[in-house]
């Protein structure tokens, strides 16, 4: 990918023969999204839609480590903290539509998820119709770490995506997938080696013309168009991983419940240690809101779940550990959260207003 000048604009849109390019360009933040960024993608998207010109959509990022780490967590917190929390609450409004508006494109929709891909940079993706994983692909939902949860529809799409159990597994212990491991558990649907990017774009902006009208028919002429540049011969199944994570996590309601099954399993004994750390560092409340939602989310329809989950950031950005979990992980940084409350024995009863 090319680098940017910092006095560039955050996004940058290109229109080729048939392919509308959408680049995020603010590698200096591994791409975060802000508002303004949010505003610029939706536009794009609404005039491509409406272009009958345009035959398909385009998403990549600017500079070599990532498409996009996620929202801009420190602009959050920030507005929160000057008790400008609907600057907040307005910002995730518009990201959870404009990631719905990708979810409902009637166009082909391919996502080069090159480096970092979390958090608002799945939400980009959840919806796309191809999502291109490199071998420096790194994907994970680290929410729960700050005080927040695994939003941009994810507690609803992950049911689709991913194997069963993954959904919790992965929302719940921030577990971080790298390269093929992106396509094995669902947060991409194909892998490539980073040294074929550029023919992947030529081939898209090659092949655009002549692209069906049926978004179906259009998508699986994209897939013939890369299939000689794609690798799919390092995907290693791991069915005893698999296996573990269907029995301690699947359709869970329980977190309480949870820990003291993994408490006694014997077998994998390190995947179940992994997991008793990941849990300890994160914040209960956030945990406890995870988890609900996710049971509350599981197979409703894509819209559906975008309400649940904004009455769940509604929560949470109210409760002090967001603020402590941002201090602690991106501020100070001394990766000492003081959580209230600190044990999940000790979570109340959590009314999101469901």
């Amino acid at each position: 990918m090319t680098q940017s000048n910092h006095a560039d604009p955050p996004v940058t849109v290109n229109k080729g023969q048939n392919l509308l390019s959408i680049a995020l360009n603010r590698p200096q933040v591994l791409n975060s999204l802000n508002h303004e960024m949010v505003r610029l993608i939706q536009k794009a998207l609404d005039h491509a839609k409406k272009d009958d010109s345009i035959h398909a959509v385009l998403f990549y990022g600017k500079g070599d480590r990532g498409f996009c780490a996620g929202g801009d967590i420190k602009a959050m917190a920030r507005a929160v903290r000057q008790d400008a929390i609907e600057e907040t609450l307005n910002f995730l409004e518009d990201e959870y539509t404009l990631d719905l508006s990708i979810h409902r494109f009637p166009k082909p929709v391919v996502v080069l998820a090159e480096g970092v891909t979390m958090g608002g940079g799945l939400g980009l993706s959840a919806g796309a119709d191809i999502v291109l994983a490199t071998e420096h692909t790194t994907t994970a939902m680290p929410e729960t770490r700050i005080g927040f949860f695994p939003d941009v529809g994810a507690t609803g799409w992950m049911f689709h995506k991913c194997p069963p159990g993954y959904p919790e597994y992965l929302a719940l212990t921030g577990y971080e997938m790298i390269g093929s491991e992106c396509v094995r558990v669902g947060f991409a649907s194909h892998m490539i080696a980073s040294e074929k990017l550029p023919q992947i774009i030529q081939c898209l902006e090659n092949d655009s013309r002549g692209l069906s009208q049926d978004k179906t028919a259009a998508v699986k002429q994209i897939l013939a168009c890369l299939d000689p540049l794609l690798d799919e011969t390092n995907i290693v199944q791991k069915p005893e991983m698999d296996d573990w994570v269907r029995t301690y996590f699947k359709g869970k309601t329980s977190l309480v419940r949870m820990l003291a099954e993994l408490r006694q399993c014997s077998i994998f004994s390190d995947l179940c240690d992994g997991v008793f750390f990941r849990l300890s560092e994160r914040s209960p409340t956030a945990l406890m809101v995870t988890l609900q939602l996710l049971r509350y989310n599981e197979g409703r329809p894509i819209e559906e779940v975008f309400k649940a989950e904004f009455k769940g950031a509604y929560f949470l950005l109210r409760h002090p550990d967001f603020l402590e979990g941002v201090r602690a992980r991106l501020i100070d940084k001394d990766n000492r959260p003081q959580w209230k409350p600190d044990s999940i024995e000790k979570v109340g009863k959590i009314d999101l207003g469901l």
